[in-house]
């Protein structure tokens, strides 16, 4: 891709960008959020039509108008959501769209072949004829590749592959992507984890604001190295030193069960406590109970059995308000749907929990002066870049609708937190911001629960680390006296781990 240069109202995403991949490696794409990786990977693939610039393939100028252009030539992308039909099977979805037509009609058999070839061809192992919402993540990712591969792709795009994934799914992954490098095909990574890049990355090219920052053979470099390029300055160690003192107990958990929305059971006799002075991380499979366990701490389900309790209060059937007043606050897991307003602005948002008391209101009056004081005060704070406290939250980055989020529920030292995947889809810098705030709040006393799906995170914050599998705590243990890979066999329901 030679002088690639795209512009939204505003923003220059891409600003002549160079990028050049050769056949046959894994070659990651690196910037934190906002520096133009999806923006020249949409153009790659036809979602997006430059301003400026040409692409190459092969030797060849090509141009491509959409996505099925993009197929048609053999480029392929694997996006973050997958794009299957969880009623239909493997097979179906692989070959959806694509279809083996003999006769006007879909010559299934000879589809089923194809499909199996390619599946041999390229080691893989899945059930065809299992409808895809039976599948765990790992397998559907699995499928997605393949479809790409059905369809002759030769430049495959993985964007951020391993947000949702185990480290033993993670690991098949990297076997996947190893073998399909080692029969000629060419990957193009987008990640935030530099660990991976290490690990399974051939080459990089290192994206910021829109421009190449750097080239470099991955075998050549530190992940201090790379990550510096990323954020153009120097990075802060990733393990946080580890809680000097533990106080008294501030959330504790006696046997509590919960109901999902479904009516199935979701949390089974969780038991736990949380103290003063130290981060307790979660891990687990998406799906294990996470969701739930925020729900029924915050107040929004109660539990079919068991007790809360919060400063030495009980507070199992308190209101999510009455838990706020006692010194509860929730970093939630989804901010667009359940932390933001995205239709009302910043000073708005931050009052959202806090209106109805003074200085902020009385006798059913809002007052705008002390809200709008609060907000400076948040922005300032934590470094919330906008154009004006009136703008309106969807007009934020991710990293700032964040950082609002955060501002609002630790702004008044909460003596418990409960952070809900705090970091997801930050970039390296803002991930940062978001876990020296947290640190800062346990060495001041601060009780956090940290729920969080990447490993690296829970090990580099947390002060013990408890194993949720199905609804269950299966395993509790300290970070410094164990593995990723003891973690990651306790998530996956292999307790003879330790």
């Amino acid at each position: 891709m030679k002088s690639i240069t795209k512009t939204f109202p505003g923003v220059i995403a891409n600003d002549k960008i160079d990028l050049e991949v050769a056949q046959g490696s894994i070659h990651a794409l690196l910037g934190e959020n906002g520096a133009g990786k999806s923006t020249l990977m949409k153009i790659l693939y036809g979602i997006y039509t430059p301003e400026e610039g040409k692409i190459f393939f092969n030797g060849q100028e090509i141009r491509v108008p959409n996505p099925r252009a993009a197929i048609r030539l053999g480029i392929g992308m694997v996006h973050q959501e997958f794009h299957l039909v969880p009623s239909l099977t493997v097979s179906e979805n692989i070959a959806l769209g694509y279809e083996l037509i003999r006769n006007g009609l879909v010559d299934r058999k000879a589809q089923r072949r194809r499909i199996a070839e390619i599946i041999e061809h390229f080691g893989f192992k899945l059930p065809l004829e299992k409808p895809i919402a039976e599948l765990p993540v790992g397998v559907q990712q699995q499928v997605e590749i393949i479809k790409l591969l059905y369809r002759k792709a030769e430049i495959l795009i993985l964007d951020e592959p391993t947000s949702v994934l185990t480290p033993q799914e993670v690991d098949n992954l990297f076997g996947v992507l190893q073998n399909l490098r080692e029969q000629g095909k060419t990957i193009i990574y987008i990640t935030h984890k530099l660990r991976e890049v290490k690990k399974i990355c051939d080459f990089a090219t290192i994206l910021r604001r829109g421009r190449v920052v750097g080239r470099v053979r991955v075998a050549d470099v530190t992940e201090r190295e790379l990550a510096n390029l990323m954020v153009g300055e120097q990075v802060i160690d990733y393990i946080f030193p580890r809680s000097g003192q533990v106080g008294e107990k501030k959330l504790v958990l006696e046997r509590v069960s919960a109901i999902d929305d479904r009516g199935i059971l979701a949390l089974k006799e969780v038991t736990f406590t949380v103290n003063a002075g130290e981060i307790v991380g979660v891990a687990g499979v998406q799906g294990s109970g996470q969701s739930e366990l925020v729900e029924v701490i915050s107040g929004l389900i109660h539990p079919a059995k068991g007790k809360i309790w919060l400063n030495g209060k009980d507070i199992t059937r308190a209101s999510p308000r009455q838990r706020r007043e006692i010194g509860l606050a929730i970093i939630p897991e989804k901010r667009k749907e359940q932390g933001l307003n995205l239709n009302t602005n910043v000073v708005e948002n931050v009052i959202s929990t806090r209106y109805y008391k003074s200085p902020f209101s009385r006798w059913l009056t809002l007052f705008d002066r002390p809200a709008e004081k609060f907000a400076q005060r948040i922005v300032s704070e934590f470094s919330i870049t906008m154009s004006s406290l009136k703008s309106k939250v969807e007009n934020l980055s991710g990293g700032n609708q964040q950082k609002v989020i955060v501002g609002r529920e630790m702004i008044e030292q909460p003596d418990v937190l409960i952070a809900a995947y705090p970091t997801r889809g930050l970039d390296v810098s803002a991930a940062q911001f978001v876990r020296e705030t947290m640190i800062r709040r346990r060495d001041q006393g601060g009780a956090i629960l940290l729920i969080s799906a990447d490993l690296d995170e829970l090990f580099a914050v947390s002060d013990r680390i408890l194993i949720l599998y199905e609804g269950q705590i299966v395993g509790e243990t300290k970070p410094d006296e164990t593995s990723f890979e003891k973690v990651g066999l306790l998530m996956t329901g292999h307790f003879h781990a330790s």
